[in-house]
């Protein structure tokens, strides 16, 4: 999925004339801690709560603030991936689109793209994880199916980060379409991979579910 087809609607931006009190008030109402302020279509920045919440005087223009964060932001065509990698790295809530010609087009809220992301199959399939340790120069995720193959499974989904207490290891996470990985871990394992972290998926029960749903619905997820 593109980041056009991403676009909150309903997230209005700001134009320079707008006052505090107006932008403070669209916070609360669209629960948005941060918003795009664009003028003649050109995005100039993002004015967040934290700016304007203890400002005395809510009749204070928008261009009176020093906007932030600026190149948050990813062009139409980009895969969501990129818009939670920007979104991280400016650490906010909300990422603007642009056209190709640079022009505002839309912004995408965090909400958003969990909402997106909760639907792929990696999420909705079931299944258990396994979390592997190992050197760089040691992955191969081709081997590592293969291994898992064997075993009558299938790797529906892998995310690769640099291990947080070793610089030089990476860790890789993968989900299986299976609940059984006793065989699959054995046969890792046998195979020098080193398993730091296996999670079963947990199955709910009806008044569990009926409550995990209710609590979604709330969060508009």
């Amino acid at each position: 999925m593109i980041a056009e087809e991403l676009i909150n609607q309903l997230i209005p931006p700001l134009k320079p004339e707008d006052t505090a009190g107006r932008a403070l008030a669209w916070m609360e109402e669209f629960r948005c801690p941060q918003l795009p302020v664009v003028d003649d279509g050109k995005l100039l920045g993002f004015l967040t709560e934290e700016m304007i919440v203890d400002v005395i005087d809510l009749e204070k223009k928008v261009s009176q603030f020093t906007l932030v964060h600026e190149n948050c932001q990813v062009p139409s065509d980009a895969h969501f991936y990129e818009v939670v990698k920007v979104a991280g790295e400016y650490k906010m809530q909300v990422v603007a689109v642009l056209n190709n010609l640079r022009m505002y087009t839309g912004s995408i809220t965090v909400s958003d793209i969990m909402a997106t992301f909760s639907q792929t199959a990696a999420i909705q399939m079931p299944g258990s994880i396994l979390v592997l340790s190992m050197d760089l120069v040691d992955y191969s995720l081709a081997e590592i199916a293969r291994l898992v193959e064997e075993n009558n499974a299938k790797i529906i989904s892998s995310t690769l980060v640099q291990d947080p207490l070793d610089g030089s290891k990476i860790r890789l996470t993968i989900k299986i379409n299976q609940s059984d990985l006793g065989r699959i871990v054995a046969t890792l394992e046998r195979f020098g991979f080193r398993i730091i972290g296996r999670y079963q998926e947990t199955r709910f029960t009806d008044p569990e579910k009926e409550r995990f749903d209710l609590l979604m619905r709330y969060l508009n997820i």
